[in-house]
Protein backbone atom coordinates (compact mmCIF):
# COMPACT_ATOMS: atom_id res chain seq x y z
CA UNK A 1 0.00 0.00 0.00
CA UNK A 2 1.52 3.36 -0.92
CA UNK A 3 1.51 6.75 1.26
CA UNK A 4 -1.63 8.70 0.10
CA UNK A 5 -3.78 5.33 -0.62
CA UNK A 6 -6.92 5.94 1.15
CA UNK A 7 -7.31 3.52 4.39
CA UNK A 8 -10.47 1.39 4.77
CA UNK A 9 -12.90 2.49 7.98
CA UNK A 10 -11.52 -0.34 9.74
CA UNK A 11 -7.61 -0.07 8.97
CA UNK A 12 -8.35 3.95 10.32
CA UNK A 13 -10.12 2.91 13.64
CA UNK A 14 -7.35 0.07 14.64
CA UNK A 15 -4.31 2.67 13.76
CA UNK A 16 -6.36 5.11 16.15
CA UNK A 17 -6.98 2.64 18.93
CA UNK A 18 -3.14 3.06 19.09
CA UNK A 19 -3.39 6.63 19.95
CA UNK A 20 -4.70 8.13 23.13
CA UNK A 21 -6.70 10.97 22.32
CA UNK A 22 -6.52 10.47 18.52
CA UNK A 23 -10.11 9.95 17.04
CA UNK A 24 -11.97 10.55 13.45
CA UNK A 25 -12.98 8.52 10.80
CA UNK A 26 -12.27 8.33 6.89
CA UNK A 27 -11.95 11.95 6.45
CA UNK A 28 -10.32 13.41 9.04
CA UNK A 29 -8.37 12.61 12.89
CA UNK A 30 -7.34 14.83 15.25
CA UNK A 31 -6.38 15.59 18.55
CA UNK A 32 -6.70 18.54 21.13
CA UNK A 33 -3.78 18.63 23.34
CA UNK A 34 -3.65 20.57 26.97
CA UNK A 35 -0.56 23.14 27.37
CA UNK A 36 0.77 26.87 27.94
CA UNK A 37 0.36 28.92 24.84
CA UNK A 38 4.21 29.69 24.39
CA UNK A 39 4.62 26.16 24.80
CA UNK A 40 1.88 25.41 22.16
CA UNK A 41 3.90 27.61 19.81
CA UNK A 42 7.26 25.74 20.19
CA UNK A 43 5.30 21.98 19.74
CA UNK A 44 3.70 23.66 16.33
CA UNK A 45 7.28 24.95 15.34
CA UNK A 46 8.49 21.33 15.65
CA UNK A 47 5.92 19.78 14.44
CA UNK A 48 6.45 22.23 10.89
CA UNK A 49 9.56 20.85 10.71
CA UNK A 50 8.43 17.11 10.50
CA UNK A 51 5.72 17.93 8.39
CA UNK A 52 7.66 19.56 5.89
CA UNK A 53 10.06 16.54 5.86
CA UNK A 54 6.95 14.56 5.25
CA UNK A 55 5.78 17.10 2.86
CA UNK A 56 2.20 16.57 4.83
CA UNK A 57 0.79 19.21 6.43
CA UNK A 58 -1.47 19.28 9.59
CA UNK A 59 -4.56 21.79 9.81
CA UNK A 60 -3.82 23.04 13.36
CA UNK A 61 -5.81 25.53 16.26
CA UNK A 62 -4.74 27.18 18.98
CA UNK A 63 -6.72 28.61 21.86
CA UNK A 64 -6.57 29.25 25.72
CA UNK A 65 -4.20 26.19 27.08
CA UNK A 66 -5.32 24.13 23.95
CA UNK A 67 -3.84 23.19 20.82
CA UNK A 68 -5.82 20.65 18.30
CA UNK A 69 -4.06 18.91 15.40
CA UNK A 70 -6.64 18.02 12.40
CA UNK A 71 -4.97 15.57 9.49
CA UNK A 72 -6.29 14.93 6.10
CA UNK A 73 -4.36 14.06 3.05
CA UNK A 74 -6.12 16.37 0.80
CA UNK A 75 -3.84 15.41 -2.24
CA UNK A 76 -5.68 11.99 -2.27
CA UNK A 77 -9.11 13.87 -1.91
CA UNK A 78 -9.56 14.37 1.86
CA UNK A 79 -9.31 10.81 3.23
CA UNK A 80 -7.03 9.19 5.37
CA UNK A 81 -3.87 7.35 4.45
CA UNK A 82 -0.59 5.54 5.60
CA UNK A 83 0.93 9.20 5.53
CA UNK A 84 -1.85 11.01 8.00
CA UNK A 85 -0.46 8.25 11.12
CA UNK A 86 3.22 9.23 10.04
CA UNK A 87 2.19 12.27 10.73
CA UNK A 88 0.81 11.27 13.98
CA UNK A 89 3.92 9.89 15.48
CA UNK A 90 5.58 12.63 14.68
CA UNK A 91 3.42 15.00 16.73
CA UNK A 92 2.90 12.46 19.25
CA UNK A 93 6.78 12.88 19.26
CA UNK A 94 6.76 16.11 20.07
CA UNK A 95 3.99 16.49 21.85
CA UNK A 96 5.46 14.25 24.32
CA UNK A 97 8.66 15.72 24.23
CA UNK A 98 7.26 19.06 25.87
CA UNK A 99 4.96 17.04 28.03
CA UNK A 100 1.37 17.88 26.54
CA UNK A 101 -1.44 16.21 27.54
CA UNK A 102 -4.36 14.86 25.77
CA UNK A 103 -7.04 17.53 26.64
CA UNK A 104 -10.11 16.33 28.69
Amino acid sequence: MAERDPLAAEEVQAHLERWEGWSGDTSRIGKTYQLDYYTSIKVINEVAEAAQKLQHHPDIDIRWERLHFSITTYSAGAVITPLDFKLVAEIERVAAAHGAKTAP
